[in-house]
């Protein structure tokens, strides 16, 4: 139905506006007697072989809603009836910001992909404080993205990932350190050598001050060579990061189906969806082999069948997320990968 009917709809319209108007009817959905209870009856699929335990926490399945979506925790109550079993919220940023200028989200329906570069758009953390306070209702696991404003030189990173991380920790189950968006000028400097080592560095030492200990993971680039890729786990191992999101968005135009023109056209941006599937799975492979499978890595990039979803779980993941697969195949694709996951699951263990 959603393909059919409901997509060629939502695809009509700028993807940004789709996009706040798939959340508004989800949102109002809430208005409806019984809404929750048949969302979770409808989407979600339960099943012991599903369960996982990753840093202390239980996750009922393992596919969660990528960072992105979801950028003030405006709607992951609502959404948490789709069947993730976690959301990311963020990137988020010490102050508000409106990120770069519109047009800013593109559709390459042709390669069932987008190109964004939205810029760390956020209303700050002070107002998605208040949005998760609500958290306390929700039985869904929380992550919280962070990032640095654009206004904010890159010698003085650190302060804002640190503002943004004494902000939301006692709000999340889990904190990401966004430092590999292509979308935001200049951030991905911070990627490497002594800015890496020092905002890693700081953000684990400010943990110390809290009771409860929460994980803390990096968010990886699809767009590092080897070598960079090995000095960025040599720092975050040798600092005792937590674990890895693999990956980010993409720079790359390789391989593309779209016309060239109209890539042209489009401009700057981090492209996600089915063009990123190998290239994400690629680098959680190389992570957990680097890491002799010691650290859990969330792999994200262009999952949109269960076929996908094992192919980054047997590479190393040992949870996922979707972003543009929820977007190109609707809200059904968390259940058809669980399903399909239970089949997996349940044929190895017996066979």
């Amino acid at each position: 139905m959603y393909k059919k009917l409901l997509r060629p709809i939502f695809f009509l319209l700028n993807p940004e506006k789709a996009h706040h108007l798939v959340v508004w009817f989800v949102k109002s959905s809430k208005f409806f007697p019984f809404s929750k209870f048949l969302f979770r009856k409808i989407f979600e699929v339960k099943h012991e072989s599903l369960c996982t335990n990753v840093w202390g926490l239980n996750f009922k399945n393992p596919v969660g809603l990528a960072a992105g979506f979801d950028k003030n925790a405006d709607f992951f109550a609502e959404f948490s009836g789709f069947g993730f079993s976690f959301i990311e919220i963020g990137t988020v940023t010490p102050e508000a910001q409106l990120g770069n200028p519109k047009p800013r989200l593109f559709r390459l329906i042709s390669d069932n992909g987008l190109i964004n570069r939205m810029g760390f758009n956020n209303k700050g953390i002070n107002y998605v404080k208040k949005q998760l306070e609500k958290k306390k209702k929700i039985e869904i696991i929380i992550g919280g993205n962070i990032g640095k404003n654009t206004s904010t030189p890159n010698e003085m990173a650190i302060n804002d990932y640190i503002l943004a991380f004494n902000g939301l920790y006692n709000y999340v189950d889990y904190i990401a350190i966004n430092i590999s968006c292509p979308n935001v000028s200049n951030l991905r400097e911070l990627q490497s050598g002594k800015s890496l080592s020092c905002i890693i560095e700081a953000i684990l030492k400010e943990r110390l001050k809290y009771d409860k200990k929460k994980p803390v993971l990096l968010k990886v680039s699809p767009d590092l060579n080897n070598e960079q890729l090995t000095e960025t786990l040599e720092i975050a191992e040798t600092l005792g990061i937590d674990g890895y999101i693999a990956t980010n968005t993409t720079t790359s135009r390789d391989g593309l189906i779209t016309n060239s023109n109209k890539i042209t056209s489009i401009g700057n941006g981090g492209l996600s969806g089915k063009p990123l599937t190998s290239k994400s799975t690629e680098v959680i492979r190389v992570i957990h082999d680097r890491t002799k499978g010691t650290k859990p890595i969330i792999g994200v990039g262009g999952i949109f069948t269960t076929e996908d979803a094992i192919e980054k779980l047997e590479a190393g993941a040992s949870l996922i997320q979707i972003y543009s697969g929820f977007i190109y195949e609707g809200p059904f694709i968390v259940k058809r990968i669980n399903k399909g996951l239970v089949k997996y699951y349940t044929r190895n263990y017996y066979s």
